[in-house]
């Protein structure tokens, strides 16, 4: 183990800790024999990050599921540089559910209904009704306002390189997107629109509208890469508004809708 690690990594201050664990849970000891074909894990130390100033609204719960109507600006599950401020984190420690997992997700930069399931026991039956396309999900959005007919359905084959921020349109592959879109008001320049994606590829809807000529409001990615500070006062104004399925479990029908406003500028 001391081989195979950076020299950064403080080892003997850390098995004295018991921070290196074996698949039970349990620590090693600093004097352990060595063993073949063994999984070994360890806790590092988080890097500060500024705590969220608010709390997570939960819409719904039960033995089965916790329904949460997600804030801006927070991820759901951690990754780089936000683990603490994640949706996942601050509802296991708020409701006390050490095993809550997401059965699907929603962009950091995404606000609305996001489903998690309480237990191990419960995460496979309700991801699959997301996997099967089984839940019929809205989104509201304000973008520029274009003209009609309304509504109307963009279908492409989206791709997210490695390495990039964007995902882009790959013209000459057989379409693996989908997402219709009505106009629901319009203000002056400005409109608000009702997308219901068919698939739930990374960023499609944002990829869509701004496709049209109509990039999301607040957002840093489309049409072009901004590396301007993000501003809280200022969101992506795009929000998961509704989510309805037919429970797995009981078969009782379940509808969801974020209360989290839209606002124009």
């Amino acid at each position: 183990m001391r081989d195979r690690l950076p020299a950064r990594v403080p080892v003997e201050h850390w098995l004295a800790e018991g921070r290196f664990v074996d698949a039970a849970g349990t620590p090693l000891a600093p004097g352990a024999p060595y063993t073949p074909a063994t999984f070994v894990w360890f806790h590092k130390d988080l890097r500060p990050e500024p705590a969220f100033p608010g709390e997570v609204p939960v819409l719904y719960r039960d033995e089965r599921i916790v329904v949460v109507d997600k804030p801006h600006f927070l991820a759901t599950t951690p990754g780089g540089m936000h683990v603490r401020a994640t949706v996942l984190i601050m509802v296991r420690t708020a409701l006390g559910l050490p095993e809550l997992a997401p059965a699907h997700r929603l962009d950091r930069l995404t606000a609305g209904v996001l489903l998690f399931t309480t237990t191990r026991q419960w995460r496979a039956t309700y991801q699959r009704v997301f996997q099967e396309r089984a839940a019929s999900k809205t989104y509201e959005a304000l973008a520029p306002a274009l003209p009609g007919p309304w509504p109307r359905t963009v279908r492409n084959h989206l791709v997210k390189p490695r390495g990039s921020l964007q995902a882009i349109e790959a013209p000459d592959a057989a379409p693996n997107a989908e997402t219709q879109i009505t106009l629901v008001e319009s203000r002056g320049d400005l409109a608000r629109y009702r997308l219901e994606p068919v698939t739930g590829r990374t960023h499609q809807l944002r990829v869509h509208l701004a496709g049209l000529g109509a990039p999301i409001l607040g957002d840093p990615l489309y049409p072009a890469v901004s590396d301007a500070p993000e501003d809280p006062a200022s969101p992506l104004r795009l929000v998961a508004r509704t989510l309805a399925f037919t429970d797995p479990v009981d078969g009782v029908p379940r509808s969801f809708a974020s209360r989290i406003a839209l606002d124009w500028p």
